[in-house]
């Protein structure tokens, strides 16, 4: 499978992004990419970094005019698109939620966003109701796709569920960037962490995994914080956990990258994780902590 990946650094117009997004999309489908997956929230700046109720206007119908636009590109170009996008589901009720638009233009599916952080810079359970729709593969045309989001990437829970429901890919749309108080090397210590805790993801459940960030600065808007260096480095990981791709960490990047989608089948028989899984000994992972 082609899969395309665009990796941008956001301004604060929304008309802008989304024009630029689906031009980006459009070259990608032109030079051959099948699946195109975007990065998270990726029609505005990351406005998680303050807690503001006139942000709320920000958020979009499900279906509504906003997700019509990617609709329409994915049907023009015959590509399935993973989309991630601010849902208002009901007054006060709000949702990070991934769309995917199947070839046709239709809504294959939708996932909302699980796991919510609420850190510094991140103020993302002000905004966020958590998902309900569980952790539910989504069937498409050019096969089953595990959509997760950003915060979702660190829990080795929700990939295993989506493999186990029979997911094809483990997808994340992401906005994750660094501290500026924190050291370059702390830095890079929490980038390679990002990193191989997603390609463990990879290997447990010998799946490929894409995952596509934002680059660059954005300011913090009430000035308390030096704002967020998102820090790029998109990848995607074979079911070994192989780098099939990496992107740089402050550039805008679009890529495709040629996944094997075959090898998912030979790497379970070479290394068979879920046959020797001990289901009748996992009981205790419901608990919140053992003591």
């Amino acid at each position: 499978m082609k899969i395309g990946i665009i990796q941008q650094h956001n301004t604060a117009c929304i008309d802008d992004n989304r024009k630029i997004l689906v031009a980006k999309i459009k070259k990608l489908a032109s030079d051959g990419a099948q699946l195109v997956v975007l990065q998270e929230l990726h029609d505005s700046l990351y406005f998680c970094q303050v807690e503001d109720v006139n942000n709320f206007d920000f958020a979009v119908s499900i279906p509504g005019n906003e997700l019509s636009v990617y609709q329409d590109v994915a049907r023009e170009c015959g590509i399935v698109l993973v989309t991630s996008l601010f849902e208002r589901r009901a007054a006060g009720i709000y949702h990070n939620t991934a769309v995917v638009c199947d070839t046709d233009g239709s809504i294959a599916g939708m996932y909302r966003k699980m796991h919510i952080p609420d850190d510094p810079a991140y103020y993302e359970k002000f905004y966020f109701t958590p998902g309900d729709l569980g952790f539910t593969p989504i069937d498409t045309s050019l096969g089953r796709l595990g959509v997760l989001v950003c915060w979702d990437q660190w829990y080795p829970e929700a990939a295993r569920l989506m493999a186990l429901k029979g997911a094809e890919l483990l997808i994340y749309p992401t906005a994750i960037g660094y501290e500026s108080s924190d050291t370059p090397e702390e830095q890079a210590r929490q980038r390679e962490a990002w990193m191989t805790v997603q390609r463990g993801h990879a290997v447990a459940n010998g799946l490929p995994v894409i995952t596509v960030n934002r680059t660059g600065h954005e300011p913090d808007p009430s000035g308390q914080t030096n704002g967020i260096q998102f820090w790029g480095s998109s990848f995607v990981a074979g079911p070994q956990g192989d780098l099939l791709f990496k992107a740089p960490v402050d550039e805008e990047v679009e890529a495709i990258v040629d996944v094997d989608m075959k090898r998912s089948e030979n790497v379970r028989r070479w290394w068979p994780f879920l046959r020797d899984r001990r289901i009748d000994h996992y009981n205790e992972i419901t608990n919140r902590y053992l003591d």
